[in-house]
């Protein structure tokens, strides 16, 4: 732990270097709680940025520090109590910048929010919290003065998508074009449908907004009585359309079966799940939503599974080149059980639809 202790020390942390433990057990950057050696002083994270996704680490860290010093004068005025609990709080180096690079490694400090919980839970009540907080993220940001860059460009970008596949089925890399005839098919009736997002951002009537981009039940903390702090995970925080949140979410939590499952019979879209996030979520971003993003998020529901769907078969065409895979079948299985969700969630449109107007 020395080589930690020594990434800690170029920070302005108030206090000292105590033990050093691995934190949590994220996919994309390695944590590690940093104890303070004086009594009273904050304990920070730290953690390693992941530099193969997130090459531009100056913007994301720009992004980040734009979005928690706006969402922090938000509660200032707000007079919200127990602040430092509600944002995250970053910590510059002693050079005054917000990530320190050994030569090998980009790192950042934060500070560690005492007695705070995750959930992996998704259930309709904590689906709610979820519509709640990612609403109330979104509402907050409306009015950032300051343009972000994408940190991961055409992340949600659904003509990009279908670029890649259409190169994929050209390309025809592994030879697998003819198994899978009948879902490029498919994808491809939906295709111009499913670009509407893209197409209405051209004409002038979508706006982008300030996104999550990665919205889950885990990516909030709550206090110990169930209330939510403050939603974590930032670096994918960027300029995207609002159903980059809202349906992104709902592609995994409202999935009554697994993203690979081989039974689809287990795979449709829970509704109940899909009431408690709108719920939640028009709650606290009705507020600020144009009429055209209100009425297309039943559009946000099956663009998600829609655009799985796309990357998962183009993987597959490739050889399996981007997602990692267990066995030679795994990313066509993924392709179907997507496509499965896609129908359930179409079938449902006209309930969803219902639904967000009744929230209104």
């Amino acid at each position: 732990m020395n080589k930690m202790m020594d990434i800690v020390s170029h920070f302005a942390i108030d206090g000292g270097i105590g033990e050093i433990s691995p934190l949590g057990s994220g996919l994309i950057n390695d944590s590690y709680r940093v104890k303070n050696s004086e009594a009273g002083k904050p304990n920070y994270v730290l953690q390693r940025i992941n530099h193969a996704i997130f090459q531009d680490v100056d913007m994301l860290q720009n992004n980040i520090l734009a979005v928690t010093s706006h969402i922090r004068q938000k509660l200032e005025k707000e007079g919200t109590d127990d602040i430092d609990r509600k944002v995250l709080t970053f910590i510059p180096t002693k050079e005054g910048k917000y990530y320190y690079f050994d030569g090998e490694n980009y790192w950042r400090v934060m500070i560690f929010i005492p007695e705070a919980i995750t959930y992996e839970i998704v259930n309709p009540e904590y689906s709610y919290y979820a519509g709640v907080a990612f609403g109330n993220f979104q509402s907050m940001l409306a009015d950032i003065p300051v343009e972000l860059g994408e940190t991961i460009p055409d992340f949600h970008n659904m003509e990009f998508r279908l670029s890649q596949l259409r190169e994929a089925v050209a390309n025809n890399a592994a030879g697998r074009l003819e198994e899978v005839q009948y879902y490029v098919d498919e994808l491809e009736k939906r295709a111009d449908e499913m670009c509407k997002a893209e197409r209405l951002y051209r004409e002038g009537k979508l706006p982008k907004r300030v996104c999550h981009c990665d919205t889950k039940v885990n990516n909030m903390l709550f206090d110990d009585k169930g209330n939510v702090l403050c939603v974590i995970d930032l670096d994918t925080v960027m300029p995207s359309y609002i159903f980059s949140d809202f349906g992104d979410f709902l592609r995994s939590a409202a999935n009554t079966g697994d993203e690979d499952d081989k039974d689809l019979n287990r795979v449709t879209f829970n509704m109940e799940i899909f009431k408690a996030f709108a719920k939640g979520y028009l709650e606290s971003a009705k507020s600020f939503l144009t009429p055209i993003e209100i009425e297309n998020l039943p559009y946000a529901a099956t663009l998600f599974p829609y655009m799985q769907t796309v990357r998962f078969l183009a993987d597959y065409l490739n050889g399996d080149t981007y997602y990692k895979t267990k066995y030679p079948e795994h990313n066509l299985v993924r392709s179907k059980a997507q496509f499965k969700l896609l129908q359930s969630a179409e079938e449902n449109i006209p309930a969803m639809s219902e639904f967000v107007i009744s929230c209104l």
